[in-house]
């Protein structure tokens, strides 16, 4: 393969720990929680005003709103409080300084890239595309979670990107967030519930409902049902279990894109948002609609989900459905394809897959698009974001592993009409893992979850070895005439 000239943009992105945000660390065991209030309690009001104070002047400046969460800790012991009598602000601060701590997000790795353009183009010179930068962040524990950056491409297109504070936020999560009634059944189906407990909670629900109306009917059934079995208990635990895993979050418009970030929020992601594939996903009507797949894991097994925005404001989180909605890397098309939406997918950890389906949240068949071909590709070969339209077919940047447990980045071209068919792919990778890019926390890895094209150049993030994201751009008529030889 004749090589390519590479771009290499003046970008890298390593791990900060200094940008933390606060988490509750709760006992698990009762007993103790009380102790911990207890002593909290016994403190004079002036001695626990002092002690807040003193939380205060050393967190302080180390958050954009330190008080907010503090106070929605406590919040979540309160009910463990014994005692009457009221509790001051101070003293409800400083309980819930108690039972919280920072956590660095990205203190181990920021890796796992995917770019889109940002919603917000006004403004620029002509020729110039402001974007988004999604990250895969990994702190303590191994927990990731999703982190944003911004930029622009210059016409010319020189890359920069825009400045961080060391500030970083968690969204509110709704506590009422809406659901269908059509997709809530299937996956409660496909979980094992097609009984009539689960049809005497979701019957009498309109097709559009709330937790709370949801709520209110598991009450009315568990009051009414008379014995209480298990397989009610079982029931009933999978449909809350379905509801929490399907959720609504916002961010305050005051806070800056790189002031986000998405950490987990469900059961099923307890250990992780992991590989968020970012689209920009544009209707047959022109309407436009922001997906990412990514890999739910909590700790045992994954499961792939869908993130929902239009603004990156406000987030729907969404539990995917089907027989296809299997193992890691689903990555959608941007647009329909002949009426139909498209995604890619890996069924079988070896092969990629591509499938087809009338609504994105479902999908039930998938065949084998890509094999492994080469030897730097011949353990697994996966998809390294969504494919990008050209006028020569769907350029999907691919990823294969080779000899070592080695990962490289290669291309494909499909059809434009009909993407099941292969029209080319490169038997030579475009990059590989090579010098201090092959250390890292996880290393001899190079590895992206999208891309776009500017112009006539393909705009690359991509990680080295799970720990820090470079950029590179690559002209895309010599990709496409490599991919068509």
């Amino acid at each position: 393969m004749t090589p390519l000239t590479l771009r290499h943009h003046d970008v890298s992105l390593v791990p900060e720990s200094a940008r933390v945000i606060l988490r509750p660390f709760i006992p698990s065991h009762v007993q103790r929680i009380t102790t911990i209030i207890g002593r909290a309690l016994a403190l004079s009001e002036e001695d626990a005003a002092r002690e807040l104070e003193a939380v205060l002047r050393e967190f302080d400046s180390r958050h954009l709103d330190l008080e907010s969460p503090l106070l929605a800790t406590f919040e979540r012991v309160a009910s463990h409080v014994f005692t009457q009598r009221p509790l001051s602000r101070a003293r409800r601060l400083l309980i819930g300084a108690l039972f919280s701590g920072e956590y660095a997000l990205e203190s181990a790795a920021l890796f796992n890239p995917s770019i889109v353009p940002h919603p917000d183009q006004g403004g620029l010179p002509e020729g110039s595309l402001r974007f988004i930068l999604s990250l895969r962040a990994t702190g303590e524990g191994h927990i990731s979670s999703i982190e944003f950056r911004t930029g622009l491409i210059g016409p010319d297109g020189n890359l920069s990107l825009d400045p961080v504070s060391r500030y970083v936020t968690v969204p509110e999560v709704d506590p009422n967030p809406s659901y269908k009634k059509g997709p809530f059944l299937v996956k409660l189906h496909e979980m094992g519930f097609d009984n009539a407990h689960a049809a005497a909670v979701l019957e009498p629900l309109r097709e559009d409902f709330s937790r709370s109306d949801l709520d209110r009917s598991m009450l009315r059934l568990r009051r009414e049902a008379r014995p209480v079995t298990q397989d009610l208990k079982n029931t009933l635990h999978g449909i809350q279990w379905l509801a929490e895993s399907n959720y609504e979050i916002d961010f305050s418009p005051g806070l800056a894109m790189g002031e986000r970030a998405l950490f987990p929020v469900s059961s099923n992601e307890s250990h992780g948002i992991e590989d968020a594939r970012f689209v920009r996903f544009v209707e047959d009507d022109g309407t436009v609609m922001y997906y990412a797949t990514y890999t739910a894991y909590n700790g045992r097994s994954v499961l792939p989900q869908l993130i929902e925005t239009r603004d990156f404001l406000h987030f729907r989180v969404l539990t995917l459905n089907g027989a296809a909605v299997q193992n890691k890397g689903m990555a959608l098309f941007p647009r329909r394809i002949d009426g139909s939406y498209a995604m890619l997918s890996r069924q079988d950890d070896e092969n990629l897959f591509i499938m087809f389906s009338d609504n994105p949240h479902y999908w039930s068949e998938a065949e084998p698009l890509l094999r492994p071909a080469e030897l730097w590709e011949s353990v697994k070969v996966g998809n390294c974001g969504s494919p990008i339209e050209t006028e020569a077919g769907w350029l999907v940047i691919t990823h294969g592993v080779g000899p070592m447990r080695r990962y490289c980045i290669g291309a494909a071209l499909l059809d434009l009409q009909d993407p099941r068919k292969v029209l080319g792919r490169l038997r030579e990778p475009l990059l590989v893992p090579e010098g201090t890019g092959r250390e890292g926390y996880v290393p001899n890895v190079v590895y992206s979850c999208g891309a776009l094209v500017h112009g006539r150049e393909l705009v690359l993030p991509y990680a080295m070895s799970d720990r820090v994201t470079a950029i590179v751009g690559l002209p895309l008529d010599d990709l496409l005439a490599l991919l068509q030889a």
